[in-house]
């Protein structure tokens, strides 16, 4: 049985969607990162403390676009990763890697400044240096889009699900304002039913 560590609105989500797409079993262990003391058996198989993780047999990993590409390769092939002769091919290896090297660790700095820095912190020049390389990046995103529905063209692909979380982060968390082709395009990729699913087993129980 293939265990995710995470849920919620955390990255974990990622992967959990994308098993939703694919019809894989899977469990989902919750993990509150402000707990004073961890599981020991989530520091066992993540001892960084950081989410989400994966158990897949004797298989551990971390990092939601790794495990991503780790399950369409092991359980594919799935029309979730376009095959390198595919003319999609390069902008999906673009978007997948973008979605969190590009878009969402820009954001952690502003994140953390504006809910977890002393007051006199939180508008600092780091932050706001990231929000101005975010909004930069983000227009790869916006002339991706006035092209195709999807970041890797025509149909829904693993890099749509990248990118997707970290525009909800962004607009969630950072005071991002998308503009009419970006909140189409999430209400595209967030009305899929595998994401309403991941969404309601990534809050199983958790008080609300």
């Amino acid at each position: 049985m293939i265990t995710v560590w995470g849920g919620q609105t955390s990255r974990s989500i990622r992967v959990v969607w994308l098993l939703e797409e694919m019809g894989l079993p899977y469990r989902l262990r919750q993990v509150d990162m402000l707990a004073p003391v961890q599981d020991p058996e989530f520091l066992a198989v993540n001892p960084a403390d950081y989410i989400p993780a994966l158990q897949d047999g004797d298989v551990s990993m971390i990092e939601s676009i790794a495990i991503m590409e780790y399950l369409m390769a092991r359980y594919g092939p799935t029309p979730l990763a376009p095959a390198p002769q595919d003319p999609a091919f390069p902008a999906y290896q673009q978007f997948l890697h973008l979605g969190e090297a590009g878009l969402a660790t820009l954001m952690m700095p502003v994140v953390v400044s504006r809910f977890m820095a002393p007051e006199a912190e939180r508008e600092n020049w780091g932050a706001k240096w990231c929000l101005q390389v975010l909004g930069k990046r983000l227009k790869l995103v916006s002339q991706r889009l006035a092209h195709s529905p999807y970041l890797a063209g025509e149909a829904f692909t693993a890099a749509d699900i990248s990118v997707t979380y970290a525009l909800n982060l962004g607009q969630r968390n950072c005071g991002l304002v998308l503009g009419d082709a970006e909140q189409a395009y999430l209400a595209r990729t967030t009305g899929r039913d595998a994401y309403k699913r991941a969404m309601e087993r990534s809050h199983e129980g958790v008080s609300t």
